[in-house]
């Protein structure tokens, strides 16, 4: 069986705008998904609904985004709609219920990072995916399998610097995971980068559960006051059954 990690970042990694309480946090979510049931299963399911809500075509596909979703923006207006507001959201979340999938969290306090390494720190986004990585590994050594990684493009500089990144792990490893458990496992040295507007199903997911699942982590830690929204608050109980578990602990979110 092969694997891919998805993942989708929320935030910036510059440590100058760690003071501004906008952008103290960094954080990179990942789904799991197993190839062949993404081809099989999840892709036709995410395209049926899209097919059914917002007339998706082949030619031309609806793309999936958080923000637009929440905001009902183009081309989500019928979600103004209150009534389609609601099947809608109850057809998503039984689908993010009942696919079988795996999530792993890190979030990083940038302010705390900068204060207590003044001399040498790590860069924020490299340091965030190396915890990422090591949660992924362990799953699939735990799953005797392989996979690779996929992470939304950027563009430009920050494409570079997310595939710098990931080669350094390959080539150099962690502080806890030598460079040749990384190639054991993993089938590439080069991160995949792809866009959104690819219409891939995986980054799609990772959208929809990067804000709730960071909102969770930060005030589980108490950097917020308030709970999650209703919808996210839905969210992230389903979620609680696909953080990544080791025996009886939780490896699938982080604080950092």
């Amino acid at each position: 069986m092969k694997y891919r990690i998805y993942i989708d970042e929320v935030g910036n990694p510059d440590l100058e705008s760690s003071d501004n309480p906008n952008h103290r946090f960094l954080s990179l979510s990942g789904v799991v998904f197993e190839l062949s049931y993404v081809k099989n299963i999840v892709h036709p399911q995410l395209e049926a609904l899209k097919t059914k809500y917002f007339n998706s075509h082949p030619d031309d596909p609806v793309i999936l985004h958080r923000k637009e979703l929440l905001n009902a923006r183009p081309p989500f207006e019928c979600l103004k709609d209150a009534n389609i507001r609601h099947q809608f959201d109850k057809e998503l979340l039984n689908l993010l219920e009942q696919w079988t999938y795996v999530v792993i969290s890190v979030c990083l306090d940038k302010k705390r990072h900068k204060e207590t390494y003044t001399v040498w720190r790590y860069d924020p986004y490299h340091y965030c995916l190396a915890i990422l990585l090591e949660r992924y590994v362990f799953f699939l050594e735990q799953s005797m399998a392989k996979g690779d990684v996929m992470a939304e493009s950027r563009g430009g500089k920050e494409d570079t610097r997310l595939k710098r990144a990931f080669r350094r792990l390959w080539e150099s490893g962690t502080d806890f995971i030598a460079p040749e458990r990384f190639q054991r496992v993993l089938t590439s040295r080069e991160l995949k980068v792809k866009q959104k507007q690819n219409n891939i199903s995986g980054l799609q997911i990772a959208d929809l559960i990067a804000h709730p699942s960071r909102n969770e982590i930060l005030y589980e830690n108490k950097f917020k006051a308030h709970p999650p929204a209703r919808f996210g608050e839905k969210i992230i109980q389903i979620l609680t059954h696909k953080y990544y578990q080791r025996g009886n602990k939780i490896y699938g979110k982080k604080m950092l």
